[in-house]
């Protein structure tokens, strides 16, 4: 998570989607498809958040080919993605980017709106 740091992301790169699961922007789905292991034997990108007492969101991203119940499994953008029952309420409507934060310097951001402390990209304060 990019906590304390302020990102200038131009909207224009966004394409959010009204889903009740999340959405992967094209540079992310990039990424992850490049990472994805060989073989295509249902290995999926696994994506689990947790809220903590103090209203912070943790992130946690990672290749899975394990199937649990409750799972929800849903292609989005070509890459495989899985979240689990306990996930759900907290990433519906994420969108994952990944984005260069300085030069040479690029990771997986989320952009959450169950996140109290999430601010929309084009709103942030200069």
């Amino acid at each position: 998570m990019c906590r304390g740091t302020q990102l200038k992301i131009p909207t224009s790169i966004f394409f959010f989607m009204s889903s009740d699961f999340i959405d992967l922007t094209d540079s992310a789905a990039a990424k992850v498809r490049e990472q994805l292991p060989p073989g295509g034997d249902g290995g999926a990108l696994r994506l689990a958040a947790k809220r903590f007492e103090n209203g912070d969101f943790h992130y946690a991203m990672g290749f899975d080919d394990e199937r649990r119940e409750g799972d929800r499994r849903e292609e989005v953008r070509g890459v495989p993605v899985v979240v689990g029952q306990e996930s759900l309420p907290l990433v519906r409507g994420l969108t994952v980017d990944f984005v260069e934060l300085e030069p040479g310097q690029a990771r997986f951001i989320f952009l959450n709106p169950n996140d109290p402390a999430y601010v929309p990209p084009g709103e942030e304060s200069a």
